[in-house]
């Protein structure tokens, strides 16, 4: 029985959730309360922590950026269809001016053609009429925000999976905490009534030893208990960006989120609509449907304007001597028509449908993959309850157990060995109770991400709502 026990100790602190993301800015306080030695302490719900972690986490900041970056560069699409204009300015000096010799009237002549310096500057515009690949980029860039905002999404969601299950390992941590704690205050006490029987003769001097090494070896599970609480603070606090040195406390019991959650599995949707990986997965179908019509505008003849305000001047002498300019001015209009590419295009449009098709066909596997999962995760819940209602039933059974054998044995009846038993069994049994809520919770928190349900906060309403 006392080797059961430390496995389900050591089980349940293994349990606290992995970290996986940090967060670097702290927050202000939301709920706090100022202890004796004026140390700040914070009083927390599961939704308030899960409030502070999204305001500051770096992974969030990154997502939110990302959406704002793609943004940008469709603006920047946008501004291709708008005149550009350039300036430029030319100076040009000539070393040596070419010599033509010639005869006339019998006489030989050099004449030196050319200036010594030519100066040209001007503006010259360009403005795309008839540009389809362009506007077409501009929808894409649309998808790609999209994209951009769903992945900040599934950021949030991953977040706010990791925080729950922190805050529940936590309170698994605390539960486990005070069931050993009692296991070592019953110790002592035994332990103590055991010393006193010995006194009037009525107890044995191993009986003694006996309880005592007991307390001795409760004493390393409730350090390590311990050690497990502020653990789980600390892994809380990192993801919520908090510092190291702010305590804080949770505002509930997994005693307490029991009586909550008989309601949870009647109350669950099948709609797979918000899945992050389903809804990525159609924006990326929709980005290569965009790349088909794309590749299709690439025997769309283009139709460009081209307006040119100029000055040049020539002169001979100094740079800056008999600076004359002489403005010039003209408009082109350009076509042009694809022709022949070797096939390229042709090539490069059979790829795209390809790459498309194969995207639906994706599809359909990952739906399939999703209900399936569904399906394992409210099983498991649905055993986790079973499992819950075992326990419940056991913890019951085991105190009323051990109150029978703690008489028996004040009274002789028992023998200190049955009296440890039945305080092992009453421990292992509550151990096992908090850690089938803990398992509940956590099963629950993951079904939620996976069906990509939101918080009821809707703190991310904002960027699931964007383009």
């Amino acid at each position: 029985m006392k080797l059961r026990t430390k496995i389900l100790v050591a089980a349940m602190l293994m349990a606290l959730p992995t970290l996986t993301c940090v967060a670097q800015e702290a927050m202000a306080a939301i709920s706090t309360e100022q202890s004796s030695d004026v140390a700040t302490k914070l009083v927390l719900s599961r939704e308030q922590c899960i409030e502070i972690a999204l305001q500051d986490n770096p992974t969030i900041k990154v997502a939110d950026m990302e959406v704002k970056r793609v943004d940008y560069s469709k603006k920047e699409v946008i501004a291709g269809l708008f005149p550009a204009i350039d300036f430029s300015l030319a100076y040009q000096r000539a070393i040596e001016l070419q010599t033509i010799n010639m005869s006339m009237g019998g006489q030989d002549m050099s004449i030196k053609m050319g200036s010594d310096n030519t100066w040209n500057l001007g503006f010259t515009a360009t403005m795309p009429i008839v540009a389809p690949q362009l506007w077409k980029s501009i929808s894409m860039s649309d998808t790609q925000i999209l994209a951009n905002v769903e992945a900040a999404r599934a950021s949030r969601l991953d977040l706010i999976d990791q925080v729950n299950q922190a805050y529940y390992g936590l309170l698994l941590a605390e539960a486990s905490y005070n069931v050993l704690k009692q296991n070592y205050d019953n110790a002592k006490v035994n332990a103590d009534l055991i010393q006193k029987k010995f006194d009037v003769g009525t107890a044995s001097e191993y009986d003694v030893l006996r309880s005592s090494v007991q307390v001795k070896n409760v004493e390393p599970e409730l350090l390590q208990a311990e050690i497990g609480i502020k653990q789980a603070k600390l892994l809380l606090k990192i993801l919520m960006g908090m510092d190291a040195a702010v305590e804080i406390e949770a505002n509930t019991t997994l005693k307490e989120m029991q009586q909550d959650m008989y309601g949870y599995v009647m109350g669950v949707e099948r709609d797979l609509s918000q899945n992050t990986d389903l809804r990525t997965l159609d924006i990326q179908t929709k980005q290569l449907k965009q790349n088909v019509a794309m590749k299709k505008l690439a025997w769309v003849p283009t139709i460009g304007a081209q307006f040119n305000l100029a000055w040049s001047s020539i002169s001979n002498g100094p740079v800056f001597k008999n600076i004359n300019l002489h403005p010039y001015s003209n408009v082109a209009l350009s076509v042009a028509v694809p022709i022949f590419s070797g096939g390229s295009k042709l090539f490069g449009l059979k790829q795209a449908q390809v790459q498309y098709n194969e995207m639906k066909l994706h599809r359909e596997n990952l739906v399939r993959s999703l209900n399936m999962q569904v399906d394992l995760a409210l099983d498991n819940i649905n055993k986790e309850i079973k499992q819950i209602e075992t326990s419940a039933e056991g913890v019951r059974q085991a105190e009323k157990a051990h109150s029978i054998m703690q008489k028996s044995f004040e009274i002789g009846a028992a023998t200190y060995l049955d009296l440890r038993d039945s305080e092992l069994a009453n421990t292992a049994s509550q151990l096992a109770y908090y850690q089938a809520i803990y398992n509940y919770l956590c099963s629950t928190s993951k079904l939620d991400t996976l069906l990509g349900k939101e918080d009821t906060l809707n703190i991310y309403k904002k960027a699931t709502t964007e383009k």
